[in-house]
């Protein structure tokens, strides 16, 4: 993600890339940015020191561990930098972190960044208000063989968005064996993994007669960074505060 992020990025003139962070061990450690990304030099090498990543930085994208996160908050405090984190998997000590942030610089965090998934929660959202109790909820998503967590953070934002509508939603992630008759307020959440998938999610409403299916295909990983350089556009300049994807469609 980070290299298709320094990809698109240099092909926008509005954009300069001024530093670039990895875990430290990782083998591109102390190469080019540009040579690594296939666009040239750039004259900004990788590098494990967080705070010389952010010199100069108005906004710093992220994509990497939640453990990794509280820390890159911390020194985007220090430095005056906006964050935009698409890390998924992210616990209770990270959105705390994130919460604190917030008071000194703007921070956008989604589990996807695209911004057609941003359009289907609110349509879930707004289906499942208007629908009701009469219709079940069920998320089923698809991913990649390498994926390590499930069900993704994707699946858990469309499910906040369900239970937004109707909060006496709660998951259950699958079923197995002698479970009973479905219950009115389960919402069944499903992964499926398997060879080179990016990422599929469906949300389907049941209802008596009918059902409607919702669903966003990613065909390919460029759409996440793009929704990322748009979000850190967004919020470069902004007061401190928490922003979401909704924010920078414009939405409320």
């Amino acid at each position: 993600m980070g290299l298709a992020i320094v990809r698109l990025a240099r092909a926008s003139s509005d954009i300069e890339i001024v530093g670039g962070c990895a875990a430290a061990g990782d083998p591109a450690l102390g190469r080019d940015l540009g040579g690594l990304s296939g666009t040239g030099a750039l004259g900004v090498v990788l590098s494990e020191d967080v705070g010389s990543a952010l010199l100069g930085a108005d906004v710093v994208i992220d994509f990497s561990a939640p453990a990794a996160v509280p820390a890159l908050l911390a020194q985007a405090m220090r430095q005056g930098t906006a964050v935009v984190s698409g890390t998924t998997g992210l616990g209770p000590d990270a959105e705390r972190a994130f919460d604190k942030a917030a008071a000194v610089v703007p921070v956008l965090a989604s589990p996807n960044t695209s911004l057609g998934v941003q359009i289907l929660a609110e349509l879930v959202e707004q289906a499942v208000r208007r629908l009701g109790a009469d219709y079940d909820v069920e998320i089923v998503e698809l991913h990649h063989r390498k994926k390590v967590d499930s069900p993704s953070g994707t699946a858990k934002r469309l499910a906040e968005a369900a239970r937004k509508a109707r909060p006496e939603l709660r998951d259950l992630g699958g079923r197995e064996g002698q479970v009973g008759a479905r219950t009115d307020a389960e919402l069944g959440m499903h992964a499926v993994r398997g060879g080179d998938v990016i990422g599929d999610h469906t949300v389907y409403l049941f209802g008596q007669g009918e059902r409607l299916e919702l669903t966003h295909r990613a065909s390919n990983r460029d759409l996440f960074a793009l929704g990322a350089i748009r979000a850190a556009r967004f919020l470069s300049g902004r007061k401190p505060g928490r922003y979401g994807m909704s924010d920078v469609l414009g939405g409320s």
